[in-house]
């Protein structure tokens, strides 16, 4: 609305209103209309007992424009002449009005007229009002009561009640009331602001009621307990926004929660989303008290900032069906401490857990994307069980998650964002497989505990400081050729150096562009010789290579479909070491290998 406000005041500005005296003391703005009749644009007093003329200065005055007499807090009685015939948006919004006649002259009141007349205690609409806006008398805290004319044909009253004619639409519950209300059984809508800011404490509603209009029941503080009946399909924007809730319970039938529909409701602690919703909001139940939530099937997407910043929800349950994450779909719940992401779900925008309490992540089978900064800032995340479907880590999934101690990341994924694991500072054990091809900027940049890692040999490019500032990065293994690297990607990190296989190429220039020196990682299992075979019931072979390196020795027992087990690791002390297998008799058949450490 404020920009309303402003885009208006523009226009009068534009339009040069003239300054008039009509009573002693007031002075009227107004303005010429095409009809040659005047619109009033604003007031200045006292007096604060205002009579509006019919005529100034020979010109019927028609019309009370938007804001004319906006936050007079002074103004506490206004005359409307019978020549008015519309009071525009906001036109006594924030006065000091005790008493208000609309003349029958009048056939449009536009929105919030009369919001936040505080002191104003009831109104009479006459039978010539054809329209009246939404939150035309919102806010007014000491309202008792709102009477229509029985002529009309287009709004009734019923104990004080603004409603349609056929009154299947409530207009305006009056805000001075409180206390308990029963909808009528003819009502089908609620509209919108209907009970704002009202002090009711409970409410009925029938079962006919099919939609909540937007901000309907948005500020009523002492409305703490709510059945929505089965026939409510859609529950609108800012319906309970900064409502006393407690608990809700939706019936069957609810398809859509608007965005911020719960939005501050610190206390509700408990809400039943039945299996018919299929859409919830932005903002839906953020900043809620929320402890626990469970998002049926038929929700396909979660809205930016659903559950934004709920802090004692402790458990979300995601049934599969779901297919979007919203960003910042469940940033900074403090209290989530484990999600598990069905495989349903194909998109996952930025930050959805970002800077929660989660200390375990399962995504499951059939995801493939971990989306960008998804997890950022999780400093209790230890453990993330990524799915082999998997095939992009995003920009920064896993930045600043400090206690992560180590990754192991499934065979399938292509591309380690920029910055996936920046800042885990915690990191002492990476594991990427051989289907990635890139690496990105920072992807591991400020690992500090980070000692050794090994790059697959489809890796074609390094991203500028990938590694950097990780000082306790000392071995640093290639499968492959060198990939495209320059002098930043192991910055500051004066202990590393590049291992890479015989038969490799680009090495020099690696070593160049990137400052890091590289060696030629060259063990080999003596296949000969009086120390390979059988000896003391254990099979053994010597291991030679350059001095002081260490290895790895590996073991599968199928070569078609290869899992290499780590049987342990050796240091190739004055160049060479002898392994012995006590195991080996309990394999029909046993294949050795040496591995990278």
């Amino acid at each position: 609305m404020k920009g309303i406000i402003l885009a208006l005041s523009g226009l009068l500005l534009l339009a040069a209103p003239a300054a008039v005296q009509a009573q002693s003391g007031s002075q009227f703005s107004c303005i010429t209309n095409a009809d040659n009749t005047l619109t009033i644009t604003g007031y200045t007093g006292p007096p604060w007992a205002v009579t509006i003329p019919t005529n100034i200065n020979g010109l019927l005055v028609a019309d009370i424009g938007d804001y004319a007499f906006l936050n007079c807090t002074n103004l506490t009685i206004v005359t409307i002449p019978s020549s008015v015939t519309s009071i525009g948006e906001g036109a006594f919004l924030g006065t000091g009005l005790t008493s208000v006649t609309i003349p029958s002259s009048v056939t449009t009141i536009e929105g919030q007229a009369f919001s936040q007349c505080y002191s104003l205690g009831s109104v009479v609409i006459p039978a010539s009002v054809t329209y009246i806006e939404v939150d035309t008398f919102s806010l007014c805290t000491n309202m008792t009561a709102i009477t229509v004319d029985p002529h009309s044909l287009f709004y009734s009253s019923t104990n004080g009640v603004l409603f349609d004619k056929n009154q299947t639409i409530v207009v305006q519950f009056p805000g001075g009331r409180g206390g308990n209300y029963t909808i009528p059984d003819s009502v089908i809508q609620i509209g919108e602001y209907a009970f704002a800011g009202t002090g009711l404490t409970s409410i009925t509603m029938t079962n006919g009621v099919t939609s909540i209009g937007t901000g309907a029941f948005s500020g009523c503080i002492n409305l703490t307990s709510l059945i929505i009946p089965g026939s409510v399909t859609d529950i609108g924007y800012c319906a309970f926004y900064l409502s006393g809730l407690t608990n809700v319970t939706m019936a069957g039938g609810v398809t859509s929660i608007g965005d911020y529909a719960f939005y501050g409701c610190l206390s509700l602690a408990g809400v039943t989303i039945p299996s018919t919703v299929t859409n919830i909001g932005g903002y839906a139940f953020a900043y809620s008290g929320l402890t626990t939530v469970t998002i049926p099937a038929s929700v396909a997407s979660l809205g930016n900032d659903a559950f934004y910043f709920c802090p004692s929800l402790a458990s979300a349950t995601f049934a599969d069906g779901l297919t979007s994450i919203g960003y910042e779909a469940f940033y900074k719940c403090p209290s989530l401490t484990h999600i598990t992401i069905p495989a349903s779900v194909i998109n996952i925008e930025d930050y959805a857990f970002a800077e929660s309490g989660l200390d375990d992540v399962t995504i499951a089978e059939g995801v493939t994307n971990t989306g960008s900064l998804t997890f950022y800032g999780c400093t209790n995340l230890t453990n993330a069980m990524m799915p082999a479907s998997l095939i992009m880590i995003g920009d920064s999934a896993f930045e600043d998650c400090t206690n992560l101690t180590s990754v192991k990341i499934p065979d399938g994924v292509i591309t380690i964002g920029d910055g996936a694991f920046n800042y885990c500072t915690s990191l002492t054990s990476v594991t990427i497989p051989n289907s990635v091809t890139a690496i990105g900027y920072g992807a591991f940049d400020v690992c500090p505990d980070l000692v050794a890692i090994t790059i697959p040999g489809g890796v074609t490019n390094i991203g500028d400081y990938a590694f950097g500032f990780s000082p306790s990065l000392t071995g640093v293994y290639f499968k492959g050729n060198a990939p495209a690297a320059d002098s930043t990607v192991f910055d500051s990190d004066t202990t590393a150096t590049v291992y890479y296989l015989p038969g490799t190429m680009g090495w020099d220039v690696f070593s160049t562009n990137t400052g890091v020196p590289t060696v030629l990682w060259n063990p080999l299992i003596q296949a000969s010789g009086g120390s390979f075979g059988v000896k003391n019931n254990q099979f053994g072979f010597n291991i030679t290579g350059t001095n002081n390196f260490t290895v790895v020795v590996e073991a599968c027992t199928n070569l078609a479909s290869p899992v290499w087990t780590p049987l342990t690791n050796v240091t190739l002390s004055n160049g060479s070491y002898y392994f012995s297998d006590p195991q080996w008799t309990n394999y029909p058949s046993r294949f050795y290998g040496l591995g990278f450490p």
